[in-house]
């Protein structure tokens, strides 16, 4: 019986190599892309790339391990769930008032360490933000949210 069930693990193993979700990769920058729209300084943009891309745009870099299933099930889950929280490369085709939403949750998340992911830190550990980095895109996302405030002629809370 056991012999039977290890057989037919085995087989639902090599069955489900053949099933793979479709990668999170983009030929070119969206229409709606946050660098074409808004002010994004290099540091900031490389800060984003390093840190944030893989599950908040439309260009994933993905790790070796992305080929063995049921992982790649679990990181396009975690990308799908990135991308509809926020999406750089769709951000200007949010309304403003969500645009500044965006912001001041991406720098209240980046102040108390909730993004990265500990889970993606786990591999991706120079995707780590030090102080430095963390500084450096907490007044980048207030500023430009700000910058939307002022040009929407919204207002915005202090964070």
């Amino acid at each position: 019986m056991t012999k039977k069930l290890l057989l037919l693990l085995l087989f639902v193993l090599i069955i489900i190599q053949f099933i793979r979700p479709a990668e999170n990769h983009s030929d070119k920058l969206s229409a709606g892309d946050i660098t074409l729209h808004f002010w994004v300084p290099d540091t900031v943009r490389d800060i984003l790339k390093q840190s944030c891309y893989d599950c908040h745009s439309n260009n994933t870099v993905y790790p070796w391990y992305n080929h063995i299933q049921p992982v790649a099930w679990w990181l396009n889950n975690h990308i799908r769930e990135g991308k509809k929280e926020l999406n750089f490369s769709e951000f200007a085709a949010y309304a403003p008032a969500k645009q500044i939403r965006k912001l001041k949750k991406t720098a209240h998340e980046v102040e108390e360490n909730g993004m990265p992911l500990n889970s993606y830190l786990w591999i991706h550990i120079d995707a780590a933000l030090d102080k430095g980095k963390k500084n450096i895109l907490v007044w980048w996302a207030d500023s430009l949210r700000t910058i939307i405030a002022r040009d929407s002629g919204r207002t915005t809370a202090a964070h």
